[in-house]
């Protein structure tokens, strides 16, 4: 991440060749006046060296400005999108080491073409109010890439868990015994778990925990499944174990404070879901699924049961081990919610490994393919008669896109009432070469092969069946395509 001192020097170098080059000195010319070499005046610009008061000084009579004035951190109009990306907590908390970027390089960068530049960041900085993307929409999506670039796999946590288990001498043994960590919390790092005091605060909602850091107290709401807690108890663990110092302090999706905190809490669901799911029982388990002849969605459901772990946390955990265990890189996970039956579907999670798959999110405000399993679970689920508990089903599909690619998508939903919310989570597999000599079943004619396609607005699929919305981008695409000839036609005549 950029140093307050390199922002500094930077904006320094920027606003000097500026001055500069309105004043009409040559690099020579002004290090002459100044007394200073013209490879010294060119560090300056480049924000790599900061002058001494003196230097300043003598650079703001030959430029005829102020020396606060040069000072300041204000750059002009034409700079000013250089100035509050270099000033904002995005580009100062942003870990470009981890991506492997050079900060110093990101600099040098800036400082050689300020104009282009700022052409680029205007641009950005306009795209980003136009789809009012936020400074957490930017780290979230940051985040995805960092897990793309890893394929979602992350041995070091691997290996803490571990380790923790081996130091803590836990019985990792499925379903894990979640009383394990509630006791290492309170023996090794002082917490005091408090299953009643977050009832009172009723206006917090679906909160489902709270830690508080001055009494080392952790606030959970009753009523949570065994999967929920164990989730959370081992959230806590690591970030203890791990030491991930700046992190949220409830577990729901509340406005980030930086990159940090979204990283860190990342880090420690993965050690979570890595507690839970041992990673080499959980290897041999897929191993069994993947080679029955026949799909038995009854073998998925037994794992389930087996780790005693939500739909989401399994399916998560399951895009952790394909790439690395099973060679299945081509792959991606997605969440839909439904507030009720009558509300829109909302893309809430996605992951994309090895590039970006079909379906993925968009901010178009178009409606999402009902043929996708992710959408046609729910629906089926929202029409079976109500119960007590909400109906929880697991279904296979086999999607064709009209680009030829065709995704094995293997989808767990839940959806009560009319009025309750409803979920789903689906894995989806490109199916290739590959992944037909990884999974036996892949060509079982139990699993249905649909037609599908992005969006009901952009579908050509003819008297589709559960079809939302009119194809408007598809005929708005047609009269374009028409006008286009027709205007040819006339240019040619």
């Amino acid at each position: 991440m950029l140093s307050h001192g390199q922002v500094v020097r930077l904006i320094f170098g920027l606003k000097l060749r500026e001055l500069r080059q309105e004043r009409g000195f040559t690099p020579a010319e002004l290090a002459r006046a100044c007394d200073v070499s013209v490879s010294y005046l060119n560090e300056i610009e480049k924000g790599k060296k900061y002058p001494k008061a003196d230097k300043i000084l003598s650079l703001s009579k030959v430029l005829g400005v102020s020396y606060d004035q040069l000072t300041s951190l204000t750059l002009s109009r034409r700079l000013e999108p250089i100035s509050e990306l270099l000033q904002s907590d995005l580009l100062k908390e942003f870990p470009l080491d981890m991506f492997g970027l050079d900060p110093l390089r990101i600099v040098e960068l800036i400082a050689d073409a300020p104009a282009k530049m700022n052409a680029f960041i205007s641009t950005l900085f306009e795209i980003a109010r136009n789809y009012e993307m936020r400074q957490e929409n930017f780290f979230l999506a940051a985040l995805r890439s960092f897990q793309e670039m890893h394929d979602n796999y992350f041995e070091e946590l691997e290996q803490d868990v571990r380790t923790f288990l081996v130091e803590h001498k836990l019985n990792a043994a499925a379903p894990f015994d979640r009383l394990q960590l509630e006791r290492v919390l309170g023996h090794k790092y002082g917490y005091t778990v408090d299953r009643t005091g977050l009832d009172e605060y009723v206006h917090l909602g679906r909160l489902r925990s709270v830690f508080q850091p001055k009494s080392r107290r952790l606030l959970l709401r009753q009523g949570l499944s065994g999967a929920q807690e164990g989730f959370v108890l081992g959230r806590e663990v690591a970030f203890n174990y791990v030491g991930l110092k700046e992190r949220p302090y409830v577990n729901a999706s509340f406005p980030v404070r930086s990159f940090e905190e979204v990283l860190n809490n990342f880090k420690a669901s993965y050690f979570a879901g890595a507690l839970l799911m041992e990673e080499e029982a959980l290897v041999r388990d897929l191993t069994r699924f993947f080679n029955a002849k026949k799909w038995e969605p009854t073998l998925l459901l037994d794992l389930l049961t087996k780790y005693a772990v939500s739909p989401e946390m399994f399916m998560q955990r399951i895009t952790n081990l394909l790439p690395r265990h099973f060679g299945i890189q081509s792959l991606f996970f997605l969440r839909f919610d439904q507030a009720n039956s009558s509300a829109a579907y909302k893309l809430t999670k996605e992951l994309h490994l090895s590039r970006l798959h079909n379906p993925h999110g968009n901010e178009l405000h178009e409606h999402y393919c009902r043929r996708w399993i992710s959408l046609r679970l729910i629906a089926e689920l929202r029409q079976q008669p109500a119960t007590h508990a909400p109906n929880y089903t697991l279904g296979a599909q086999r999607s064709l896109y009209p680009n030829g690619d065709e995704y094995l998508c293997l989808t767990l939903a839940r959806a009560g009432s009319a009025t309750e919310p409803a979920v789903s989570v689906t894995v989806g597999l490109l199916c290739d070469d590959n992944l037909r000599q990884k999974i036996r079943f892949l060509d079982d004619s139990a699993i249905v092969l649909k037609e599908v396609n992005e969006t009901c607005e952009r579908c050509t699929i003819p008297n589709c069946e559960v079809r939302a919305a009119a194809p408007i981008e598809i005929e708005r695409r047609q009269r374009q395509q028409e006008l286009e000839a027709a205007v040819a036609a006339l240019v040619n005549q």
